[in-house]
């Protein structure tokens, strides 16, 4: 028997891979494509993501790989500068494209031991109280304990599972692809940055390579956006917006997206559950996505563990659903007003003139890109401090950083009186003595996720909130 199947091998598949092999669990992941797909989706990580990769020891290959952006701008592509005092270690947004992202998660998977098999299809599941039966398309049959739908806005998971996933249809759809163009730069960053001040759906920029990237709003909504656009229906779409076609062709790839927007009305049926996109889709506006996929997993990751493992206090797992369904419905609501703030009509630019002119107050601009970069997230962990159920950032410990403690995954007691105690726990959670002059509490209790479930300095206090989320003490 398997103890997980992740069916999607994209970012959040094997993400919650990862987190699953740092405690040991049987993972395998089944990825329909045989090949990686080209296709750049996504152009970056958000901050919160950033720090996802710094709390698991990932971040400097993602570094060496990205470009560092300054934070602002992204709230409906409204140009205001990063707002001061972030609460983060790291202040900026990094630009790296998602097969390069898919291509560092999938070998940080493979060395933690996680099984990944390519051109593997799912057909069919079904469950009882023990496990999961899954059936892939050549035939196969295979078993798991646990099962995880990582497999996308049109995911079979969901649909077998028969989890209804409400919300709107798409009412436009947008074409995308890189390509060559013939028209010289200067010329083309003239024309662009005159189509945007109506159409900001709009974009040709350069890409790499001589190769540009090319996003133009579609004539109408595609009854199969599998089918990819064609050149020519390309550059109809940029004479009709730009008045040019720029000279494009050779297309290294061309697709199409909509703008949809749907949540799954259930995130855990028995012993299967939804992550990423195939528990919500919504616009690219903002640039959200794949962010919100890769924070799926790294809440769900250590729970699904701890089931796995045996230790989990009742209910742990049923709070993935009640902590990540609320968050994905914030997310498609900002993309639902983000998406009309960019709306070419009278109405909606007058809307947007008047976000502009509130965003120059630097709390406005601080609540709104905090939504975009997710560092706003807060659990209900219960009444108390204001650090209650928000992650906390890194912060500089007498020796060394609060982030390297947590590569494990494991819990994390940072006690800066050195009077408490883990005992019984010591199993599931590390107890660190140090001090931080940016930590003004006595001590923090830590999930594996790095948010926080208790401030305090009382033992006994600590002992009672312990086995709320790491479950009874070893014997």
């Amino acid at each position: 028997m398997i103890d997980v199947i992740v069916v999607g091998g994209g970012p959040t598949g094997l993400m919650l891979a990862s987190e699953l092999r740092l405690h040991d669990v049987r993972v395998l992941v089944l990825e329909r494509d045989t090949e990686p797909t080209p296709y750049v989706r996504s152009l970056g990580l958000h901050v919160r993501s950033i720090e996802v990769m710094d709390q698991r020891g990932l971040l400097e290959r993602f570094l060496a790989r990205g470009t560092r952006y300054p934070v602002g701008g992204f709230f409906a592509a409204i140009a205001k500068p990063s707002p001061a005092g972030l609460d983060t270690a790291h202040p900026y947004v990094l630009g790296i494209h998602q097969p390069l992202t898919d291509r560092l998660l999938a070998e940080r998977a493979a060395e933690l031991g996680a099984e990944i098999r390519r051109g593997h299809e799912l057909v069919e599941l079904s469950q009882d109280e023990r496990g999961v039966n899954a059936e892939l398309a050549d035939g196969t049959r295979l078993r798991a304990r646990y099962l995880v739908g990582c497999d996308g806005g049109r995911s079979t998971v969901r649909k077998l599972l028969g989890v209804g996933f409400p919300g709107e249809p798409s009412r436009a759809d947008t074409l995308l692809g890189e390509m060559a163009v013939t028209m010289p730069p200067e010329k083309l960053a003239e024309v662009v940055a005159e189509v945007r001040t109506t159409h900001l759906r709009f974009g040709v920029g350069p890409f790499g390579d001589g190769v540009y990237r090319v996003v133009v709003p579609a004539e109408g909504v595609a009854d199969d956006r599998a089918v990819p656009p064609t050149l020519d229906e390309v550059k109809r779409q940029l004479r009709a917006i730009a008045g040019t076609d720029f000279g494009v062709h050779a297309p290294r790839w061309l697709s199409r997206f909509g703008d949809a927007t749907r949540q799954a009305e259930r995130y855990l049926v028995g012993r299967v559950l939804l992550a990423g996109d195939a528990a919500h889709i919504h616009p690219p506006v903002g640039g959200q996505g794949l962010n919100l996929g890769i924070q799926d997993a790294f809440n769900l990751g250590w729970k699904l563990a701890a089931e796995v493992n045996g230790w989990a206090p009742a209910k742990l797992l049923d709070s993935y659903h009640t902590e990540r369904h609320p968050v994905a419905a914030d997310v498609l609501d900002t993309t639902r007003a983000m998406t009309q703030l960019m709306s070419p009509e009278p109405g909606a630019r007058a809307v947007r003139r008047l976000v502009a002119e509130l965003m120059d107050f630097d709390e406005v601009n601080r609540f709104l890109t905090e939504k975009i970069i997710a560092t706003g997230v807060r659990y209900d962990v219960g009444e108390g401090h204001e650090l209650l159920g928000r992650r906390l950032r890194d912060v500089r410990l007498s020796r060394g950083r609060l982030y390297e403690l947590t590569h494990g995954g494991r819990g994390l007691l940072l006690d800066q009186t050195g009077r408490l105690s883990v005992a019984g726990w010591e199993d599931r959670v590390d107890h660190v003595v140090d001090v931080s002059d940016e930590l003004d509490v006595p001590a923090v209790l830590l999930r594996p996720d790095g948010h926080v479930a208790w401030v305090g300095e009382d033992g006994g206090e600590l002992r009672d909130r312990l086995p709320v989320w790491f479950g009874a003490p070893s014997t």
